[in-house]
């Protein structure tokens, strides 16, 4: 939806262009030292951060908040001066954070805590993984929201709430949409996560997972890779929150607290332009040529990941190694290519994945090579993109073999590499070819249909794939080329950005007209939505109106109104009991409570009351105080349906833990919001087409509530009627 000004008076001044507020851990700025330079550095944009090109699918202006480059923070104190310059030159707002803050953030809580969470590492003692993934530490996580406090003040410097989108970038700014919220509740948010969501187990261990659920829901859109990441995250606002959601048109919705928060299913793609400029660089044709001769005759196979925990590196290696020895005829004519980009933080755990990989190395080449043949080639450090491109062009056959990644783009750019790169020594015109072999446990995995996926910790399942992939014909591989070309080069970052920009607008669409209230403290904080016709009741209007009304009817809901939800003892507490006294002993009120409990129970709970009038059954019983007789809708007196539906949902109540049967006089409701949530509903929607084909030809309805399935006579939209005409 683009942006269009308001129409008025000529005169009038025109509302601020609608900016995109892309919020990202870092900014995508380069620094380099340059002492001549106004602040030390020469800063220039990075091509190759994410948040750059994620702007390339954005409407214009989009604006970058996020910390400076390491380099720059480690020398350069905060400046009013850098971040204004900064703004003007990059549209770059500038986050400053003390070196030991951003670390307790960063190396602290994010990476040895948060990530390997969600990465699905249980930090089961403090020693496990090595320090991969540390106990929560309560300290830290309340440097995580000091830091994301940090980001919510910059964002908010350069808002205009009613005009810009709000664009959160991963687990780093989690906290982030409560923050935003809490300072302005109609602010137009999206929140992608670009990692993993772990199972609902898992997620649960979290000791602060109700904080960070709820960050998610005050974003107006939350985005993930895959459906496997946005069903746990569904699972985990069930269970947790107790909160359902709905498909409506090709859209998830969660509701809550009276708003839609949308949930969006889309991987991020590769910047095709970015990739484009550096394919035809010579100094890339250069180095394709290069690999091709020293790896002449051999068929070359490609892994490139980051050094970590997650990477499955050491069991690339070891497939590898199984291969070889199923088939010591491939020795010197089959070569792996590791290249290893420097790890994105630092710990013991990273310096072992990097030593059990030497030895591995080690141990492969010495069993299976000699001088002039390595079977393993292991290439650590950092990369010019020219020369991973050059390797992506020249790889037979690509490997991704993480255990857990949030996406992956490595085959995204081998995809497009291998077939608008230079193939040095290939006819012209030759059909482009590949083959991909991926792990089922990454992002990429569902959109790559003609790759091989494999389990990664399955080492003879990995080898054999790595045999097939060899075998592959140049027919079958060229197929294979075509189709994830088709999905890549069409399903790009651009794609991508513009999606959820689309989309984002449509769930912000009614945020400025809201009604709403805002409720809870800290990151219990939420904004309740409420109706356009919404009017708050306040003491003020209330009291005056009270005393100059001499007949006043008041009807009190039992459950949620007159006691809370989700007590163990539903009977009214001596408070209770004592307020409703104190108001029926004003002549001038009548003061009824309205409830679908059955007669009896209430008549026993609110003995006390000798005025209370009571409707229960939703009205089908009303009596008028404690001493008058009850009296009956008389529309309806046979109630044999019964007899065919009590035996429906014992065998159901029998099968479902949790679940009960509340039997009435006039209804039967079977509970399951005790039960587990995911096989209570799917309990539930069995009963309702089971009970509806037993009772079709009986007067009765079935429904299905919150947490309940309900048979009742057909009779209750009369009750409705009959109980307004009774009032009056």
């Amino acid at each position: 939806m683009p942006f269009v000004p308001n129409s008025g008076d000529e005169g009038a001044p025109s509302p601020p262009e609608a900016r995109r507020v892309v919020v990202a851990h870092r900014l995508p700025l380069r620094a380099d030292p340059n002492p001549d330079a106004p602040h030390g550095f020469d800063f220039s944009l990075d091509p190759h951060a994410l948040p750059l090109q994620v702007s390339h699918g954005l409407p214009r202006p989009v604006v970058f908040v996020g910390v400076l480059p390491s380099a720059v923070t480690e020398s350069v104190p905060a400046s009013d001066e850098l971040a204004a310059d900064l703004l003007e030159r990059f549209s770059c707002y500038p986050v400053f954070l003390p070196a030991k803050l951003h670390s307790d953030f960063y190396d602290g809580f994010c990476k040895h805590y948060l990530w390997p969470m969600l990465h699905d590492l249980l930090p089961l003692a403090p020693s496990y993984g090595s320090g991969a993934g540390l106990p929560y530490n309560g300290d830290l996580y309340r440097t995580f929201l000091t830091v994301n406090s940090h980001f919510a003040e910059r964002v908010f410097d350069l808002l205009n709430p009613n005009e810009d989108l709000v664009f959160i970038n991963d687990y780093h700014l989690w906290a982030l949409p409560t923050l935003l919220r809490h300072k302005s509740p109609r602010a137009n948010i999206g929140f992608f996560l670009h990692s993993p969501f772990p199972t609902s187990e898992l997620f649960r261990a979290i000791p602060v997972r109700e904080d960070l659920l709820r960050a998610f829901l005050n974003a107006d859109l939350v985005g993930f890779h895959t459906f496997d990441y946005a069903r746990h995250f569904l699972s985990s606002c069930s269970r947790v929150l107790g909160l359902s959601n709905r498909s409506r048109r090709g859209y998830i919705g969660i509701e809550y607290c009276g708003r839609t928060v949308v949930v969006k299913i889309l991987s991020v793609g590769i910047d095709m332009g970015q990739l484009r400029a550096v394919l035809p660089l010579p100094e890339t044709v250069a180095k394709a040529k290069e690999i091709a001769e020293t790896y002449r005759g051999r068929r070359l196979m490609l892994g490139l990941d980051d050094m970590d925990l997650f990477k499955g590196i050491a069991l690339k290696l070891l497939a590898m190694e199984k291969l070889l020895e199923s088939r010591p005829d491939l020795c010197g004519h089959v070569v792996l290519v590791q290249i290893n980009n420097p790890a994105r933080s630092l710990g013991r755990d990273v310096d072992e994945v990097r030593a059990e990989v030497m030895a591995i190395r080690d141990r492969i080449n010495f069993r299976f090579g000699w001088p002039e043949y390595d079977p393993v080639v292991v290439i650590d450090g950092a990369m010019p993109m020219h020369e991973k491109v050059a390797f992506y062009t020249s790889a037979d056959i690509c490997i991704v073999n993480a255990v857990r990644d949030g996406l992956n783009r490595i085959p995204y750019f081998y995809t497009v590499c291998r077939q608008e790169g230079p193939v040095p020594n290939a006819s012209a015109g030759k059909p482009r070819q590949s083959a991909i072999i991926v792990s089922e446990f990454v992002g990429c995995s569902p959109s790559l249909s003609g790759a091989i996926r494999v389990n990664p910790w399955n080492v003879d399942d990995v080898a054999e794939a790595m045999n097939a992939a060899l075998k592959m014909s140049d027919s079958e591989q060229q197929l294979r080329q075509e189709k994830h070309y088709r999905y890549v080069s069409t399903h790009d970052v651009v794609y991508w950005a513009h999606s959820f920009d689309q989309d984002l607008q449509k769930a912000c669409k009614d945020n400025s007209s809201l009604v709403t209230v805002n409720f809870g403290f800290g990151m219990g904080f939420r904004v309740i939505a409420l109706g356009p016709s919404f009017k708050k009741l306040s003491p003020e209007l209330i009291n005056p109106a009270y005393r100059q009304t001499g007949n006043r009817l008041i009807l009190l809901d039992y459950d949620g109104t007159v006691m809370p939800q989700g007590l163990i003892n539903k009977a009214p507490s001596e408070e209770v009991i004592r307020t409703l006294n104190a108001l029926c002993s004003d002549p001038g009120n009548t003061v009824f409570i309205v409830s679908g409990r059955g007669k009896d129970e209430l008549a026993e709970w609110f003995a006390p009351c000798e005025r209370l009038g009571i409707s229960a059954e939703h009205g089908y019983f009303t009596r008028w105080n404690r001493d008058s007789p009850w009296e009956a809708c008389k529309l309806v007196t046979n109630f044999n349906w019964k007899n065919i539906g009590v035996p429906v949902m014992n065998h159901y109540n029998d099968a479902t833990d949790g679940s009960y049967i509340e039997v009435k006089e006039t209804s039967l409701v079977w509970h399951y919001d005790e039960a587990d949530p995911d096989f209570g509903s799917c309990q539930a929607k069995e009963l309702q087409d089971h009970l509806l084909n037993v009772l079709a030809n009986e007067p009765v309805s079935v429904k299905s509530g919150h947490q309940i399935v309900e048979v009742n006579p057909q009779v209750r939209k009369h009750l409705i009627k009959s109980s307004y005409h009774l009032f009056r």
